[in-house]
């Protein structure tokens, strides 16, 4: 199998409170063909069964070494930089006049 992998590393959604799985890195093949709709149904699809398929390691080495071996070029996205935004309780209340 050739063609282009890409491989990210999974992020919290907005409906997560936790980060589980939040560490690990999946691999997604790019598509190989545009997508058409159907003449019956009118849903997009290809023959494609490829982009089906997606795949989680622990590290981005593992992934990497799995794109390697299957002839897949692989392509890495950075993940986005994870910004905490600390603030106490009664910063909630700054320039509210209680008067």
């Amino acid at each position: 199998m050739t063609g282009i992998a890409r491989i990210y590393q999974r992020t919290k959604n907005a409906m997560q409170s936790g980060r589980a799985r939040t560490g690990t890195w999946v691999l997604e093949h790019e598509p190989a063909e545009a997508k058409r709709p159907d003449a019956l149904t009118g849903w997009a699809g290809s023959g494609d069964v490829g982009e089906q398929v997606r795949l989680s390691f622990s590290t981005l080495d593992e992934a990497r070494a799995y794109a390697d071996r299957h002839g897949l070029t692989p392509h890495v996205v950075p993940g986005a930089e994870r910004v905490l935004k600390l603030q106490a309780y009664a910063d909630n209340f700054k320039g509210v006049d209680i008067s």
